[in-house]
């Protein structure tokens, strides 16, 4: 039997408890023997519900990564940290998953591809969403040419009043901007997955703070605070790849709208298309008539990763990291593809920033 890797979580806030420790309790290929949180406490309580019963408990994420008998770490903490963590965990010998956005701009993302290089160590991204059983079947059909050339794409990402009220997700500061950042990115890493398709030539955005400073707000979670709320509620851009396709980007924590949808794509190419608006459909025409093709995918479950300790897509992306490690399997997320969707990101606020288009070359 293969040793368990030894993981140490670095961050055990919210998405800590909700996706990843979770997941990593259930693979059975890891271990989780150390954690780090700024609030003591936070550690200590993972400690207690996933940890081993001789793991150890840090407030200095340096501390931990001084522990060698650690493999790899979990790097869960607001984005301003990801690099500053991802580099100094891949320059100590760990392997590293670091949850999305990669980091707050491009310049730090390389920072980051370099120190995985230098170390030999294995970087993924948190995009999970690449594991949901319709990314996962829209992605073989697009592997086999199904689509044709894909030339225009969707990335959305919309809700009506769903403003995270914890944290630090609406101080741009340290998160680098709002939903653009948070739940905009997931959408754009999976449009880029489909279309395979990394090369962006130029953007052209415009974000809005309309209802930041509103009262009575609605909100899923609760009224946010205006003082605080400092990101932009809502941005859209629209991004020209260098082979000419376009991406229509839409992400928004609060608008007025009466359909939100969250980390879905469109593809159109020239032979078929497909949309997650309604579930995955399959836009095509068959002796001259048009078709929509609805998959079932809830028959049939299809093994497209083996080991992982359940089939919900946080524990997919748990299963191939740790099977990389083990050089058993590849990445389905490779830094370098998490890497451009950052590029992408940070030139669209930088064409907000200047009221021009912005080009990437």
């Amino acid at each position: 039997m293969d040793k368990k890797i030894r993981i140490g979580v670095i961050g055990c806030g919210g998405i800590a408890n909700t996706k990843h420790m979770p997941a990593e309790k259930r693979n059975p290929a890891s271990e989780m023997v150390a954690f780090c949180d700024i609030i003591e406490e936070r550690a200590l309580k993972a400690r207690e519900e996933f940890g081993t019963p001789d793991c150890a408990v840090y407030t200095d994420y340096k501390e931990l990564l001084k522990d060698k008998s650690i493999d790899a770490v979990l790097v869960l903490t607001p984005n301003n940290e990801h690099c500053r963590i991802t580099v100094d965990a891949l320059n100590a010998g760990k392997h590293v998953l670091c949850e999305k956005p990669m980091a707050m701009n491009y310049e730090e993302a390389k920072k980051m591809l370099a120190a995985r290089d230098k170390s030999g160590k294995v970087l993924t991204i948190g995009y999970q969403n690449r594991f949901r059983p319709d990314a996962l079947y829209l992605k073989k059909l697009a592997e086999s040419g199904y689509f044709g050339d894909v030339y225009y794409a969707e990335a959305i990402a919309v809700r009506r009043r769903a403003v995270p009220t914890w944290g630090v997700f609406i101080d741009k500061e340290k998160q680098g901007g709002g939903p653009l950042i948070d739940i905009g990115t997931h959408a754009l890493d999976l449009t880029l997955f489909m279309m395979n398709n990394y090369e962006p030539a130029y953007c052209v955005v415009k974000t809005f703070h309309k209802l930041n400073a509103q009262k009575n707000t609605g909100n899923l979670w609760g009224d946010w605070d205006a003082q605080k709320f400092t990101a932009e509620d809502s941005a859209f851009g629209f991004v020209v790849m260098k082979n000419g396709a376009v991406v229509y980007l839409k992400s928004s924590w609060a608008l007025n709208m009466a359909d939100p949808i969250e980390a879905v794509t469109t593809i159109c190419g020239d032979k078929a298309g497909a949309d997650m608006l309604k579930g995955l459909r399959i836009n095509t025409v068959l002796e001259g008539k048009q078709v929509m093709i609805q998959p079932d995918l809830g028959t049939g479950a299809v093994a497209f990763f083996e080991g992982s300790g359940g089939t919900a897509p946080e524990d997919l992306e748990s299963a191939t990291f740790t099977d990389a490690i083990r050089g058993k399997g590849k990445l389905y997320v490779t830094a370098d593809q998490a890497a451009v969707v950052t590029r992408i990101l940070e030139g669209i606020y930088k064409s907000e920033e200047t009221g021009k288009p912005y080009y990437f070359d």
